[in-house]
C-alpha cells in the first residue's frame, strides 16, 4: 500500500507542476494557437481582481507568473516540496477567493481551483517525498 501512496504523491507533484507550467506557457504565448497571451492574461487578472485598483494588476500578474513558474520547477524536481506545496496552496487559495468575489462561487468550482489548492495543501502535509531531490539530499 505504501508504494501506491508514494506513487500517488509523485503523480500529484507532477500534475500540479504541469498545471502551473501550462498556465505560464499559455500566458507567455509558448503554446502556439492555444496560448492566451500576456494581454489576455492581464485582462483576465483585472477581472479576477476586480476589487483592486487597476494599477495593481501588472505587479500581481508578474508576481503570480514568477511564483507559478518557481512552484512548477520545484515541484517537478521535488525540492523544498513541503514549503513549495504550502506556497502553492496559498497562491491558489487566494486565486479561488478572488474568483469567488469577482464571479461568484461557480467559476472556481467549475475550474477546480479549490481542489488544486487543497491538493497542494495535502501535498504539504506528506511526511516524506520519495523520488525527489528532497529525498536524495536527506540521504547525503
Amino acid at each position: 500500500m505504501k508504494r501506491y501512496q508514494d506513487f500517488a504523491v509523485l503523480l500529484l507533484r507532477i500534475a500540479m507542476a504541469i498545471g502551473f507550467l501550462s498556465a505560464v506557457l499559455s500566458r507567455l504565448g509558448l503554446l502556439g494557437k492555444q496560448s492566451s497571451g500576456w494581454e489576455n492574461f492581464l485582462a483576465y487578472a483585472e477581472k479576477v481582481n476586480s476589487f483592486l485598483p487597476k494599477s495593481f494588476i501588472p505587479p500581481i500578474a508578474i508576481i503570480s507568473t514568477f511564483l507559478e513558474s518557481l512552484f512548477a520547477v520545484l515541484l517537478l524536481i521535488g525540492y523544498q516540496t513541503r514549503k513549495t506545496a504550502f506556497g502553492a496552496s496559498i497562491l491558489t487559495f487566494l486565486f479561488a477567493l478572488a474568483m469567488t468575489y469577482s464571479f461568484g462561487i461557480k467559476e472556481p468550482l467549475d475550474y477546480s481551483v479549490f481542489v488544486f489548492s487543497m491538493g497542494a495543501f495535502l501535498l504539504a502535509t506528506i511526511e516524506k517525498y520519495n523520488w525527489s531531490l528532497d529525498e536524495f539530499l536527506s540521504k547525503n
